[in-house]
This record gives structure tokens, sequence and C-alpha cells, in this order.
């Protein structure tokens, strides 16, 4: 008469729980100003990326490095569109006086 009874009850170590760090999530306007200054275009990834700036100081979100780029990006193209304006605006006026 054998019986398949274990003489002791096997009872597994406990273990510390296991707890998921918070998510931040990345602040939209932040990914559209860097979209943006990639694109090209000024003046939308400047006024994005500063409203960004505020949400995510004010609200914790994540994406800070997305806007800074978008505003440097922005910024790049304001001045590299003025420069190309003054020097078409300065060609005109050179080629109507010669």
């Amino acid at each position: 008469m054998s019986a398949d009874v274990t003489p002791y009850t096997v009872h597994p170590t406990p273990q510390p729980p296991v707890y998921d760090a918070p998510v931040r999530r990345t602040n939209g306007l932040s990914i559209a100003a860097f979209v943006l200054g990639l694109l090209g275009f000024a003046v939308l990834p400047v006024i994005f990326g500063h409203i960004a700036l505020r949400q995510i100081r004010r609200n914790g979100d994540a994406g800070s490095a997305f806007a800074i780029v978008g505003l440097v990006l922005g910024y790049l193209a304001i001045a590299v569109y003025l420069v190309a304006g003054i020097a078409l605006t300065s060609g005109i006026i050179w080629a109507v006086n010669a």
C-alpha cells in the first residue's frame, strides 16, 4: 500500500511585491514642436515648444527634450528665413538699381 503523499508540505518562498514605476506621458505639444521643427516650420515650433515647456513644468509630463529641440529648430528656421529674406531683398534692390 503505497500512497502518493509527501511527508511535508512545500510552501513557496514569499517574494516582495513588485511595483511598476509610474508611467509619465509624453507631452503632445512637445512632439508637435519637434516634428514641425524638423519639417522646417518657423513660428509654430516656437509657440508649441514654449507652451509644452510650461505644461511639462506644471503637470510633470515627459518630453522636455522634444520641446527644447523643437524650440531650437524653430528659432534656427526663423534666423535662416530672415537672412534669406534680407539677401533676396537686397539682391532685388541691387538688380533694380543696376
